[in-house]
Formats: C-alpha cells, sequence, structure tokens
C-alpha cells in the first residue's frame, strides 16, 4: 500500500467517524478523502523554521532591538462591564457620571 493511499484511508476513516460513522457511505468517504488528499499534495510545502540558523533578536516595547532578554506576558484583566453579568431582559443600572472638573485657566 502506497503512502498515498494510506493517507486517503486515514482521511476516509476520520470522514466516517465524523459523521458518526454511517453504514453504506463508504465510496463518498473514499471520494472525499481522495479530493482531500489531492488538495493536500497540491498545497504549497511551508519550510519548517531553523531555530539555530538565525540568533533571536526581541525588540522592546518601543521597537527597539533588546539585549535578548524575553519579557514575561502581562496579565489580562476583564473589562469593567463583564464583572456583572445582567440576564436576558433585565436592564442594567447606570451609575452616575462623576462632574467634571472646570479647565484649568
Amino acid at each position: 500500500m502506497s503512502t498515498d493511499d494510506k493517507r486517503i484511508r486515514e482521511f476516509a476513516y476520520q470522514i466516517w467517524e465524523s459523521e458518526g460513522q454511517p453504514e453504506g457511505q463508504e465510496s463518498r468517504h473514499w471520494e472525499m478523502a481522495c479530493k482531500l488528499a489531492e488538495a493536500e499534495a497540491l498545497a504549497p510545502k511551508k519550510p519548517a523554521k531553523a531555530a539555530a540558523s538565525k540568533p533571536a533578536v526581541s525588540k522592546t516595547a518601543n521597537g527597539k532591538a533588546g539585549n535578548g532578554k524575553v519579557a514575561a506576558p502581562k496579565a489580562k484583566t476583564k473589562p469593567a462591564a463583564a464583572s456583572a453579568v445582567i440576564p436576558p431582559g433585565e436592564k442594567a443600572e447606570k451609575k452616575p457620571r462623576a462632574a467634571r472638573k472646570p479647565p484649568a485657566v
């Protein structure tokens, strides 16, 4: 069995499983798998990135090259509106805004 036949068989099996393992659909699954395998073969191959080929240069927040140290990712915070869940059909109570300060002269 060639590699292409094995790949088609894998695709057909995945299609069969995804449809709930119906009986009597073998030829349709095989045709679908052939088309998937053909599309996969025609798709452009992406070259694997060589990690050692280029030295890693990190950029700081201002876009300039740094010293190679990578900063820890910032913690994500919830938006203020996400803190209170309002059931459907109920209106949210609006909080009064603070008075604006007069502009400095």
